[in-house]
């Protein structure tokens, strides 16, 4: 991914991870930072029916009974969808019944002073109703808000109905994003639309930007800051009019100064107009009910746990899955009900659909109840499931865990999950999730001994000075570029006022494929294996993901003759190359777009004017309805056009010929593609591009570009592997400090779900030229601080790199990281690596330490190859792991406490090692009563390897 060309405004190709990404670097975009300091207001929009209005809340008149909405629509019975909830002064409930119905309100007993009935009332009128009065008949039509306000009296409390207008969107949902959430639309941040307006109850504290939108960010349902308001910032209690990106101008960020639990509302007139309010948490939330019930509360399930579900994690299709639970008697019926999930895009589209009910049976276990049964998988997919648990009258659910999956929607980590009541709208339910996947699914067997090198080509090393760009001949974007002469400069921020141009990724310093060859010794003996290499292909910005011709080589960067040089040069020092490109979008300035006119071929949009003689003329979507947006780009911007992917001529060139650009890049001596903005690009599309390119070299490595849980693309159909931010977010997490136990279930979360030839093949990095550098979260952010500070930043770098370099899965070394370098968000994530012989500074005794934990890693193969369960032990500071590969055992021990810490390890059953060598220093350690005692360095770790 990168960074679009200017500060324009993501319109209707927004998507989740380009604002993600875009919001992340600074306030790039428009939307993405607020101004000003004065908020515009509105009247608050009126509700249809507002609660009761007092001087004060008083206590409920019923104490802990609740009341219930008893009628000829659910048998006279009591169920949770037709439960109040008693909030200040008024029970409140909001249901969806229909047709002419007779019922009373009552708690569960029908109890003498809690059974209330009375004449029929009218649509939006206060009823007086009267205990032990007659039926009430009312004719129901869809969603009601019903208000029992006993304010006036407590033997006769008044009933309001009130008919609630549809839902605005339908049943497009929307979200709270935002800085609390990473910008993601996630459940717990979703607004429920309750009869007059969007709620939400959160719990957030501190000033967070933020927008209101659906999942997929369409540009009609995201809501902000108007463009002619002076601020984005919320007062408490004071409705602000909305703008939605659709508009004039967009949408920019909103923000609040959060202080706890607030209710944020967010209602249209009938104009449809937002405006948003937050205050003190009012909300009632019907589906957030506590579960009492002590044999629902008993009912106990561990995904991990192989006593409950085996075989464990992902499966091949044809397997049969055992699951079950326990619980204490009472459990009337059980049933595994399986799903299967359809996801496409980046979770733009993400929802269940019901495969089967398995019938549990009942065994005794001791004091408690096994429910058991088996389902088996007939095809690949994810899949959902959860149990349906009946006590007596009532059903509940056992699902997934409220933990939060880093850069992922869905919440829950599994494990060791809840149990709920049933929810009346199924999207509430958090499922297990289930991986299953094609049994002949191979990922190459090289890819778990990679470590890589990752390079950002324009700025690792010049090399060849006779291609740097000149500002006199070069354009980008039909203008003049920028050229540092100074190699350690800072790169160009527009807007910052470092003297740079107003043109984004148009500054150069001359880094080439020369400069790589020239350091392939030194990578090599960084203790890399493999380089990645950001696009090479020829496009006019610094980045290169504007591709204007995919089968040449970008003259600033060298010729064809010089990469074939580089992956034969490579290979001689036992490096593979991959390599970067975009299938979803090409570049404006491109020979097959040609907007500026610059090619000799026709392009689909010469000179600015759709040409349909173009023969790349498929290859795009036009449109005539917009004169200013005639064509879609990525993440909204009109230099990066999308690419039609259904378009045969275009798959044919990317894959399908004999000479595609997956082909022939293969025969120039790369060993595997690392494609950028993956799930922009149609299934269908990844599964013929690995056909072709596994055809081409079954041992090429296909790596996806995915920030979220990617089990969809692991099914062995699409891709081997992907660059694992998720893996970097919780450990730079856990190296800042982070409670051990919370960030180490995102780790459980991909043990579990991704198939192990994936989990030990993934790309575990903690830098990437689209996020800041690790140095820069662990607090090294100027070269003016205290050595102290910088000092504490460095050692927090070795003790994530010393995970990388302990775990399975393949390392990934974004350049200079080894030698000190730092920078925030893009372009400061992009500087120049700061070789000494142009003045450079870097941290030799830093490289020093990265080599000794690579070659810990190249020595053992353990490290690389062995297995990988839970955690032996885990507290909020320290994670120990046994390993082991055929006779050797390893025990991997981290600790992210700035004290060093002592623990006793009791080995597992049928380790008889009696000595262990430290994998660093050489020292040993012996093994007392079947333990070992273990001193763990602050902010380190320890490997020890059985002797």
């Amino acid at each position: 991914m990168k960074r679009t060309n200017s500060r324009t405004r993501l319109t209707t190709a927004r998507s989740t991870l380009a604002v993600l990404m875009l919001c992340a670097a600074g306030g790039l975009l428009s939307g993405c930072g607020s101004n000003g300091d004065t908020p515009t207001t509105t009247s608050p929009t009126t509700p249809t029916n507002p609660p009761p209005v007092t001087s004060e809340c008083v206590a409920s008149p019923l104490g802990d009974r609740a009341l219930y909405l008893r009628g000829g629509f659910n048998s006279w019975g009591v169920i949770e969808d037709h439960k109040f909830t008693y909030s200040c002064n008024h029970y409140e409930l909001v249901t969806e019944i229909n047709g002419s119905n007779d019922f009373k309100v009552a708690d569960e007993s029908w109890s003498s002073d809690a059974d209330f009935g009375g004449a029929k009332p009218s649509s939006g009128i206060a009823a007086d109703l009267t205990l032990g009065g007659g039926n009430i008949n009312y004719n129901f039509s869809g969603q009601q808000r019903f208000v029992l306000d006993f304010t006036k009296s407590k033997t006769s409390p008044t009933l309001t109905i009130t008919d609630c207008p549809a839902a605005p969107f339908g049943a497009t949902a929307l979200y709270i994003r935002g800085g609390m959430n990473s910008w993601t639309a996630t459940g717990e941040y979703q607004l429920k639309y309750s009869c007059d307006a969007y709620y939400a109850n959160v719990a957030v504290t501190g000033t967070n930007e933020f927008k209101i939108a659906d999942a997929g960010w369409t540009a009609a349902t995201s809501y902000g800051k108007p463009a002619a308001a002076s601020t984005g910032l919320v007062a408490a209690e004071t409705a602000y009019t909305l703008a939605a990106d659709s508009d004039t101008g967009g949408a920019g960020n909103l923000s609040f100064a959060f202080t706890g639990e607030h209710t944020v509302k967010v209602a249209f007139n009938g104009a449809g107009v937002g405006s948003l309010t937050i205050g003190p948490k009012t909300f009632v939330d019907h589906g957030a009910a506590a579960v009492t019930d002590p044999v629902a509360l008993s009912v106990s399930f561990d995904s991990r746990d192989a006593s409950y579900k085996a075989p464990f994690g992902a499966v091949t299709s044809g397997t049969a899955v055992k699951l079950g639970f326990t619980a204490k008697p009472g459990v009337t019926a059980a049933n595994l009900v399986i799903e299967k999930r359809a996801m496409e895009g980046n979770y733009d589209k993400l929802s269940y659909t019901e495969v089967t009910r398995v019938p549990l049976t009942k065994a005794t276990e001791g004091d408690l109840e096994r429910w058991a049964g088996s389902y088996t998988y007939p095809e690949i997919g994810v899949f959902g499931y959860y149990f349906e648990v009946t006590v007596g009258d009532k059903v509940f659910l056992y699902g997934n865990n409220k933990n939060p999956v880093y850069w992922t929607a869905e919440k829950g980590s599994n494990g060791i999950g809840l149990i709920v009541n049933k929810p009346s709208d199924a999207k509430s339910i958090r499922r297990y999730r289930q991986t299953v996947y094609k049994p002949d699914f191979a990922v190459p067997d090289w890819a778990q001994d990679a470590i890589y090198y990752y390079i950002f080509p324009e700025r690792f090393r010049n090399g060849d000075k006779t291609n740097d760009p000149n500002p006199k001949s070069d354009k980008y974007l039909n203008t003049a570029v920028e050229f540092h002469s100074n190699w350690l400069d800072k790169p160009y921020l527009p807007g910052s006022g470092d003297g740079s141009d107003a043109t984004y990724n148009n500054d150069f310093f001359g880094g080439d494929l020369a400069g790589i060859i020239e350091k392939l010794d030194y990578i090599a003996s960084l203790g890399a294996n493999t380089l990645y290499i950001n696009p090479v292909f020829a496009a006019g910005s610094n980045h290169k993901y504007d591709t204007a011709d995919y089968k040449n080589i970008d003259p600033h960067f060298g010729t064809n003759s010089d990469f074939v040089k580089l992956t034969s040069e490579a290979a001689k020092r036992g490096l593979r190359v991959i390599l970067d490109t975009s299938l979803n979008h090409s570049g404006s300035d491109s020979i097959y777009f040609d907007k500026f006119s610059r090619y000799p071929t026709l392009g689909a949009f010469e000179g600015g004017s759709i040409n349909s003689s173009s023969p790349y003329a498929s290859w795009y979507s036009f449109s005539t309805a917009d004169p200013a947006k005639p064509y879609d780009g990525w993440g909204g911007s009109l230099d990066m056009p999308n690419l039609n992917k259904n378009s045969l001529s275009f798959r044919d060139y990317a894959y399908g010929a004999s000479d595609s650009v997956a082909k022939l890049w293969m025969d120039r001596g790369i060993a595997g593609w690392r494609m950028d903005v993956a799930p922009w690009v149609p299934d269908d599309f990844w599964r013929e591009w690995r056909i072709a390119v596994k055809g081409k070299d079954a041992n090429a490595l296909t790596v996806a570009e995915t920030w979220f849980d990617a089990s969809k693309f692991f099914l062995g159909d699409e891709f081997d592997t992907t660059m694992n931010y998720i893996f970097r977010d919780a450990i730079l997490a856990y190296a800042n400090g982070g409670n051990a136990k919370d960030v180490y279930e995102n780790i459980e979360l991909m043990r579990e779900n991704y198939p192990q030839q994936v989990f030990f093949a993934l790309m575990n990095l903690v830098s990437s030229h689209d996020v800041a550098r690790a140095l820069d979260q662990f607090g090294y952010t100027s070269s003016t601080q205290s050595a102290a500070s910088i000092g504490a930043a460095k050692q927090k770098l070795r003790l994530a790199t010393f995970v990388q370099m302990a775990y399975p899965g393949s390392p990934s070394i974004y350049y200079g990281d080894e030698v000190g370098v730092t920078g925030g968000a893009d372009p400061y994530n992009r500087a120049t690596y700061p070789w000494a012989d142009v003045g450079g500074t870097p941290d030799t005794t830093l490289l020093a330490d990265f080599k000794s934990l690579t070659k810990m890693r190249q020595d053992n193969a353990v490290l690389r190859r062995g297995s990988f369960g839970a955690p032996l032990l885990i507290d909020s500071n320290v994670i120990v792991h046994g390993r082991s590969l055929g006779s050797t055992f390893a025990v991997v021990a981290t600790n992210n406490s700035t004290s060093s810490k002592e623990v006793t390890v009791p080995l597992p059953a049928g380790v008889t090692a009696t000595r262990f060598r430290n994998a660093l220093d050489g020292s040993t350690v012996s093994v007392a009563a079947g333990s070992l005692k273990l001193t763990i360095p602050a902010t380190y770790g320890v490997v020890l390897v059985s002797q």
